[in-house]
């Protein structure tokens, strides 16, 4: 029996184990990927205290606070939480089963996706939604990356250093990302930028070749990056019924308490502060969370 089961192992489930385990709360984190998204992330220069490091630099970081505070780190994927007289029950893809008084979800968001024709059949084989993951297979190639915002544009900047040409696909008319990345642009000659371009659909025969825009425009490619977001990843706690925003993320109070008795949330999943999705952000409410569940076991608020 733990005091609280942490489902995700990223920027807002490590904190919170830590502050947990600091507490003196038994606690499990399990994930399927220790570090989360930003692990992925080629370069991160906004995080407090760390002027320029990997995504994976900073994550192995909260990783080894967590684990030597106390926390029990298990990679596995959750496949079902339940619930009956006050304890809640998780299994894993490896038919583990935990219990616990406190379930803390901190999963992320995950890829938001075009839907065209072609995308789901050519995932791994030219289409990818992580540059950093997979911008080493198309080293002096041509690519397309599809978006407008902060990631979009430094995943453009990571693969103009390896590929031939990165030619970067905005819907609107400009970019919705921070000037500081949108002036290194102008640096790479290899990046060309459309703007008000849509992707209608992927095609090739053993992977990808070309795209065809809305307009009737081709463009030929090896392989096309997606970064136009992410959706609240909640399947696994929807049976609960947690309240939720038009969007889908999950409405907590102060506390992260959701409307689920014993069910925390923290991270990009929520709309806690502001939406503003960010490392520093999770982190906070990952570590809110904690204390508030330690609050609510030391005025006995165990339901």
């Amino acid at each position: 029996m733990h005091d609280l089961i942490i489902i995700g192992a990223g920027s807002a489930g490590l904190p919170a184990g830590m502050y947990a385990s600091r507490y003196r709360l038994k606690n499990c984190i399990i994930g399927t990927m220790p570090g989360g998204a930003l692990a992925t992330s080629h370069k991160v220069e906004n995080y407090p205290g760390t002027l320029s490091a990997s995504g994976r630099e900073i994550m192995d970081r909260f990783t080894e606070h967590a684990v030597s505070a106390g926390s029990e780190l298990i990679q596995d994927e959750v496949m079902d939480v339940s619930k009956n007289d006050g304890i809640f029950t998780v299994e894993t893809a490896s038919g583990k089963i935990f219990e616990s008084r406190f379930v803390l979800l901190a999963i992320g968001n995950k890829y938001r996706k075009l839907g065209v024709p072609w995308e789901e059949k050519f995932l791994g084989a030219g289409v990818s939604y992580c540059a950093t993951c997979d911008g080493m297979f198309f080293r002096n190639r041509t690519v397309a990356l599809v978006g407008g915002g902060n990631t979009a544009i430094t995943e453009a900047l990571y693969l103009a250093e390896l590929c031939k040409e990165v030619h970067i696909l905005v819907r609107g008319s400009e970019f919705r990302a921070e000037t500081v990345w949108i002036d290194q642009l102008a640096k790479h000659a290899n990046i060309h930028v459309h703007f008000n371009t849509s992707v209608a659909s992927i095609e090739g025969w053993f992977g990808v070749e070309k795209l065809i825009m809305t307009d009737g425009s081709e463009l030929a490619v090896d392989g096309i990056f997606v970064a136009i977001g992410n959706e609240p990843n909640t399947a696994i706690i929807d049976a609960f019924s947690p309240e939720k925003d038009n969007a889908g993320y999950i409405v907590v109070d102060k506390r992260q308490q959701t409307s689920v008795p014993g069910l925390y949330a923290a991270g990009d999943i929520t709309t806690g502060s502001n939406k503003f999705q960010q490392t520093i952000m999770s982190a906070a409410e990952g570590c809110l969370a904690a204390h508030s569940i330690h609050e609510d076991i030391l005025k006995g608020d165990v339901h």
